[in-house]
């Protein structure tokens, strides 16, 4: 007797979304060849019971003001950077979602941190892609201590669940949520569904059971978390790995958090016995030259609470093609186009002949404009082959109109720079500080021929 076939249909990776049919345009995100096949899941009416027990009552409403707001208690995870980033520790009942490329350094980041944690909580470690031998191995070769850390490989949520409430453990890492299945769906581990019951259901679990919960999650060749974008909003916390996996140094980025500041960054420095945190992160982005050389400008970026010296360098060079290249590497490539614009119409400066290369030293990316002025500075330099003075730091938005707006926090960035020595910073004039800074000459400019003409003087 023949069998009834499975209706099948197309799940958008994007959104979530589905179609009755295969569209090269998602109808509900307008993504672009992002639908995929999958089997469609019957209805279930047992599935999510448990989230409308008691809905028959009539649900407490209350005044806003009435409610006694209170600060998250937080535990540290044992190492000072990721704390940092997490905005001070975990929280109890808070599931973070970390993020980055294959062997960056996600597991053993979180290794190192859950055997610090197994000391004094109950915690568990879930592997759903390595066996326990191969954990037990990294382990060792990190010198970790594993004596009280507990150890499950399983990729079926129900088992995991079961687990879970038997074990109580305090704080679980799952690595990683694309490798979980459930049986109530029949698509395979990693699909758009699996991956989105997965994530609900596990947080769901660790809301009601006060678990600290850290969910690692794979990548696009994009470098966006795979999946559903509903993932990163089911959870309180996205981190996201940065950097060469070449390099010895690795940046954690907070880009969600409900719990504290986004935008925080930790900076770890890859070693035989595992990612450990560097102190003073500012002396990797600088670049130890013996003397000063043209097209080099250090700048003082914000990330989060911490300011952090840049080494921005640009090269200026003829070009031999008719369409000059324009590359920037840790900046925003537009705004690079942008900057030659306004760098040609208020300077007098002219770059339609000359291939343009700016590079952000050290493997960082730099968001914020405040870099707008140091990247315009490089490239004078290397036009004019002729470095700028040492010791001198740079920052500030360049608006369209040639005017130099101001940055954030620009006291906390000139105290930064003062304290690893640098004694002259060309700042915006709104920037410039009342009162004077031990040890720092500061030339304020509003216009940025007044800034490139301060340099020619300098």
């Amino acid at each position: 007797m023949a069998t009834a076939k499975n209706k099948t249909v197309y799940v958008c990776t994007e959104c979530g979304g589905q179609a009755a049919k295969w569209l090269g345009q998602c109808p509900h995100c307008n993504a672009w060849n992002t639908l995929v096949e999958s089997i469609a899941e019957p209805a279930s009416t047992h599935r999510y019971a448990s989230r409308f027990d008691g809905l028959t009552q009539e649900a407490p409403i209350r005044l806003l003001s009435e409610v006694q707001a209170t600060d998250v208690p937080r535990f540290s995870s044992g190492i000072e950077e990721f704390d940092r980033v997490l905005g001070g520790g975990l929280v109890s009942g808070g599931v973070v979602l970390i993020g980055g490329d294959p062997g960056i350094g996600k597991s053993t980041l979180l290794l190192q941190s859950l055997a610090h944690l197994s000391r004094h909580k109950n915690a568990l470690y879930l592997s759903g892609e390595e066996s326990a031998a191969q954990i037990a191995l990294r382990a060792k070769r990190l010198s970790v201590d594993g004596s009280a850390l507990k150890l499950m490989v399983e990729i079926q949520l129900e088992k995991i669940q079961n687990a879970l409430l038997q074990q109580k453990p305090d704080v679980v890492v799952i690595d990683s949520i694309q490798t979980l299945y459930s049986e109530a769906l029949t698509s395979a581990p990693g699909s758009v569904a699996q991956v989105r019951e997965c994530a609900a259901q596990l947080t769901r679990m660790a809301k009601q059971n006060d678990i600290t919960m850290i969910l690692v999650g794979h990548v696009t060749k994009e470098g966006a978390l795979a999946g559903p974008r509903v993932l990163e909003h089911i959870v309180d916390t996205v981190l996201y790995f940065e950097g060469d996996t070449h390099s010895a140094f690795r940046l954690v980025r907070a880009v969600k958090n409900r719990f504290g500041a986004v935008n925080e960054l930790g900076v770890f420095a890859m070693t035989e016995r595992g990612l450990k945190g560097v102190a003073n992160p500012s002396a990797l982005f600088l670049s130890q030259h013996d003397a000063s050389v043209p097209g080099s400008c250090v700048m003082v970026t914000q990330e989060g609470t911490r300011p952090l010296l840049v080494e921005i360098q640009a090269l200026v060079d003829t070009a031999h093609i008719p369409n000059p290249r324009r590359l920037s590497v840790g900046l925003e490539q537009n705004r690079l186009a942008m900057l030659l614009a306004v760098l040609h119409r208020h300077a007098g400066i002219a770059c339609y002949d000359q291939d343009v290369f700016i590079n952000a030293v050290g493997g960082v990316k730099i968001t914020e404009p405040a870099a707008d002025l140091a990247v315009l500075c490089a490239i004078q330099s290397s036009m004019r082959n002729k470095p700028l003075p040492r010791g001198m730091v740079v920052f500030g938005e360049v608006g369209l109109a040639g005017e130099i707006r101001p940055a954030p926090r620009g006291q906390e960035r000139l105290r930064e720079a003062a304290k690893l020595g640098f004694s002259h910073a060309l700042i915006p004039k709104s920037n410039a500080p009342k009162q004077r800074i031990e040890g720092m000459e500061i030339i304020a400019v509003d216009r940025i021929d007044a800034a490139l003409a301060a340099l020619k003087n300098a």
